[in-house]
């Protein structure tokens, strides 16, 4: 499982959970993630910064909920309010895919890898890593030049699936 996150064009950091994601772990992953992330935007003059999630579990625990609304008063930036049942729009999902594409281009052998999930998670980790950080800023603009025509598409179908 990865989490990671990115602001316009500028790639956030990346963060792989071993095992399971509970509230404690995806706070843990946002203290030490997200939060320098957006303290370093914001140092380079990036303000009005929303965070998105979706609705799942770990995301809405009355913890997580919490941890937000203090880090989101000590750190100066907002949280989206994200519909209960909603398709999921998050452009961080089409990143995702963007991601697994290149990792198995540039490591065909991905798929085939062999030994136990202890050795290869590291290798794993070791290229997305690298797939990661080479994401160009055209792809990062290209997701948020997409967003009009998800949200035109979104209220086509009237909320229903769309081709995002």
């Amino acid at each position: 499982m990865i989490w990671a996150c990115f602001v316009n064009n500028k790639l956030g950091p990346i963060a792989f959970i071993n095992g399971v994601c509970n509230r404690h772990v995806y706070i843990s992953i946002l203290e030490a993630k997200l939060v320098p992330f957006i303290q370093a935007l914001r140092e380079d003059g990036i303000t009005n910064i929303v965070f998105q999630q979706d609705n799942a579990k770990v995301h809405t625990s009355k913890l997580t909920v919490s941890w937000l609304t203090d880090s989101t008063t000590q750190n100066e930036f907002s949280t989206m309010e994200w519909p209960a049942y909603s398709p999921d729009m998050n452009p961080i999902e089409e990143l995702w895919a963007h991601l697994k594409t290149k990792l198995h281009r540039r490591y065909p052998d991905t798929k085939s890898l062999k030994g136990s999930s202890d050795a290869i998670r590291p290798k794993i980790q070791e290229r997305l890593w690298a797939v990661w950080w080479d994401i160009g800023e055209g792809v990062l603009n290209d997701l948020i030049d997409s967003m009009p025509r998800r949200v035109k598409a979104l209220s086509v179908a009237r909320g229903w699936y769309t081709k995002y």
